[in-house]
């Protein structure tokens, strides 16, 4: 590990966070206790007590006197904390917490392109057209498909000029890229869902703020669906496997 004090913190901190979100932790469990933890990762008790705190405040951990660390529920994860949804990302997201980025999802997004339709500013009009256009490009294999999504998807996000609107675009950019895994999809957007994208950036140019929502709605809406879809066949699987066996 690095030398100083605050990167051997950091660097703790994320070690743990990885193997809490990657499963070598399991919630209810016992993690090793500090003094444990010091001799297997090399590091202080000063900074692996600093580290144990940041768990703690990411809601991933509690530690207490005679009750040591254990790793609590998903309820009591702060999800949209930036550290906690990388390590979602490489660790093992399933349809469950699929669905419930996208229920958030079509909570805000409608919402955050009604606002988009009323504040708007030219340049946030420009950076979601910027975005249009990398989609078209990616639809010729010139550019990043999925980059070019997350990108749309954020820049309504800035253009409603709601602050926490605004600080949802990891949140956003996390759940885009989760999706992505379950569909494992390498090829463009259809034209499709490309007129559906441009669609929602039409009524946002042109002030049409219901008809922006509905737009957005439509296509969070659609993917939901498909989701609870993937859900409910897995569900059924699980229940032939249990009752064959």
């Amino acid at each position: 590990m690095q030398s100083s004090h605050r990167n051997l913190t950091q660097q703790l901190v994320h070690e743990l966070g990885r193997s809490i979100l990657q499963g070598k932790y399991i919630v209810g469990d016992s993690m090793p206790s500090e003094a444990d933890l010091c001799t297997q990762y090399n590091v202080s008790r000063t900074a692996t007590r600093e580290a144990v705190k940041m768990l703690t405040a990411k809601g991933l951990i509690s530690s207490r006197p005679r009750q040591g660390i254990k790793v609590l529920e998903l309820k009591h994860w702060n999800l949209f904390d930036s550290d906690v949804l990388s390590w979602i990302l490489i660790g093992k997201p399933d349809l469950y917490m699929l669905r419930h980025f996208l229920q958030l999802r079509v909570a805000v997004e409608p919402e955050a392109a009604f606002l988009a339709a009323q504040y708007a500013t030219d340049d946030n009009l420009q950076d979601i057209e910027n975005a249009l256009s990398r989609m078209k490009e990616a639809q010729k294999g010139f550019d990043d498909t999925h980059e070019a999504d997350i990108e749309f998807h954020k820049s309504i996000l800035a253009a409603s000029n709601n602050p926490f609107f605004t600080q949802l675009k990891n949140f956003i950019e996390t759940a885009l890229k989760v999706n992505m895994r379950f569909t494992n999809r390498m090829k463009a957007v259809t034209e499709e869902e490309f007129q559906a994208h441009v669609d929602i950036y039409e009524h946002i140019k042109n002030t049409n703020a219901q008809a922006a929502s509905d737009a957005a709605m439509i296509t969070q809406k659609e993917t939901l669906a498909v989701v609870n879809k993937q859900i409910v066949n897995l569900e059924r699987e699980i229940s032939d496997k249990l009752v064959t066996s």
